[in-house]
């Protein structure tokens, strides 16, 4: 059985292996972190609904013992007791390994705005991350944690969620305690959660809280859509793949409708271009009045530039806001969500370090409202445009957190994983599969036309290649799992493998674990054993 403290070697093998220093801001020395796995382990199994689970923290989150910086070292301040969010994780039984990186002060989108670094994306590192909650996304999606916190004003825990091909669960605002965060906007602010799954994310969110869904009118889920003259200019092949998104969700049985999409994207606007930015300055802007080397001169412009709003903007805007927001729940109707991109376009670290605002500014679309109007949201994969991750996400009016991620779980059919090696069942990494939710679905066999090799890796793992000549049938499983969690695997795969398709004994394929060529050069042919057990079975003897 894989223990905690497995479960902390392995993630600390992962942080060498992915090499992205970006992503952290303060890291837990292994030893202490690995001291707190033992005693995890020595407790008793009950109680602990989430135990063994390895969390990550945004930087602006109290971790007692840290330092809580806001993506800013002048201001940090080393808090005495967690935040209550990371407090019931912890008495759930997680582990956390450190706090992430992020925009400074939660002020943007794209994931660049720090002095520790730009937070690369987890699947192209030409590109942006997505901000603020940069650093908990990749964690997650580079396999290095289970579960991360962030936060999120104007799409800060979905934006890099859908970056990165993982989940990203909005709250409904006060549903979790925002006790020992650093505000951004105090009256819009929420804790989100990361995940690579929904199950897992929801798992998480009810540690965190107990959501209250109202009672529904009886019949299938009725999920408004956005008329694609209304989303405005998206990047290639994303129009493309929201409308896909709607069609599964239509093929579940549930009943689209279009709304008029107008007062959404009015209350967008106000979050930044009103006076509602004011309330930034209100966090944070007599620290940064002070000036310092280590501000980012983006956010710094941004947060000084809210300083001499005159107070009746404030007023005009919240009356235009109280009508938006009738207009908007007038258009939802008796619907159970709306569906929208998360973002338009998922832009380089070159296109955001020439236009720093306006791809940011882009970036907000679809998620500025969400707070503004009141309402909870989960971003979840969509599968893929051009290789990159495409992402989707529920909106719900206020406490309909729970009926959302039921419509967002339409969304993730299964899919199917051929592994043979270290990821078979009882070998050292199968706990990754199952962590994941997936699900043994049949044992099997490749075709006969590949080679096996023994890989000096730690662990120990087989490298599949096919070949033209001189193949043969190799043992294999095939499981089943969600969109979301092959994204994760694809995102946190270590190199040399690669996921490409594997062709079966009756003529199938699915996706699957190969080796890169240049890694067998001196690794032993172990195709004769007909499988990775069978060749570790007679190592053993």
């Amino acid at each position: 059985m894989t223990t905690t403290l497995d479960r902390v070697r392995a993630a600390y093998r992962r942080l060498a292996e992915t090499d992205r220093p970006e992503v952290w801001i303060t890291l837990r020395p292994q030893g202490e972190v690995e001291a707190e796995a033992r005693a995890l382990d020595a407790r008793p199994a009950g109680g602990l609904p989430l135990r063994g689970t390895l969390l990550a923290v945004k930087g602006n989150i109290d971790v007692a013992g840290l330092p809580t910086t806001a993506g800013c070292p002048s201001y940090a301040y080393r808090p005495a007791s967690d935040a209550p969010a990371v407090a019931a994780l912890r008495a759930a039984g997680t582990i956390v390994l450190g706090t992430t990186n992020m925009d400074q002060f939660a002020t943007g989108l794209v994931g660049t705005r720090s002095p520790y670094g730009a937070v690369r994306n987890a699947v192209d590192p030409l590109r942006v991350s997505g901000g603020s909650s940069s650093g908990s996304a990749v964690a997650v999606a580079l396999g290095v944690v289970d579960l991360a916190l962030g936060t999120d004003t104007a799409g800060s825990g979905r934006v890099p969620a859908a970056f990165n091909g993982i989940v990203g669960v909005k709250p409904t605002r006060g549903l979790v305690p925002t006790d020992g965060v650093v505000p951004a906007c105090a009256s819009l602010d929420c804790v989100t959660v990361f995940a690579r799954t929904l199950p897992q994310a929801r798992r998480a969110l009810a540690v965190l809280a107990s959501p209250q869904t109202p009672p529904r009118r009886p019949g299938p889920w009725r999920v408004a859509v956005a008329p694609a003259a209304q989303l405005g200019e998206l990047d290639a092949g994303w129009k493309a793949a929201y409308e896909a998104a709607a069609e599964r969700l239509a093929a579940t049985g549930a009943e689209l409708r279009t709304l008029d999409l107008t007062s959404f994207t009015e209350a967008a606007e106000l979050l930044y271009e009103g006076a509602f930015v004011a309330e930034r300055y209100t966090a944070v802007g007599a620290f940064v009045d002070k000036g310092g080397p280590d501000l980012d001169p983006t956010v710094a412009r941004i947060i000084t530039g809210a300083r001499d709003l005159p107070a009746h903007r404030l007023f005009a805007d919240r009356e235009r806001l109280a009508a938006l927001r009738v207009r908007a729940a007038a258009e939802l109707g008796d619907a159970d969500a709306l569906l929208l991109p998360t973002a338009p376009g998922h832009p380089t670290l070159a296109e955001v370090a020439a236009d720093p605002l306006g791809a940011n500014t882009r970036l907000g679309r679809f998620t500025n409202s969400t707070n503004l109007l009141d309402m909870c949201g989960v971003a979840v994969p969509s599968g893929t445009v051009h290789g990159l991750p495409f992402g989707v996400m529920l909106l719900g009016a206020a406490h309909t957190d729970d009926r959302i991620a039921e419509v967002a779980a339409l969304l993730d059919t299964p899919l199917r994983l051929t592994v043979v090696g270290a990821h078979l069942s009882g070998q050292p990494l199968n706990h990754q599969l199952v962590s994941l939710g997936a699900r043994l679905a049949e044992v099997t066999t490749t075709e006969p036309s590949y080679r096996l090799y023994a890989l000096a890796t730690d662990p120990p793992k087989p490298g599949l290649v096919r070949v033209d000549k001189g193949g043969a049938a190799v043992e294999a499983e095939v499981w089943e799992l969600s969109a979301a969690a092959l994204g994760a695997f694809t995102a946190a795969l270590p190199r040399p493998m690669t996921l490409g398709s594997v062709l079966l004994a009756d003529g199938r394929s699915t996706p699957g674990f190969l080796c890169e060529p240049q890694a067998l050069p001196g690794a032993e042919d172990i195709t004769e054993y007909g499988g990775w057990r069978a060749y570790l079975d007679r190592a053993r003897n």
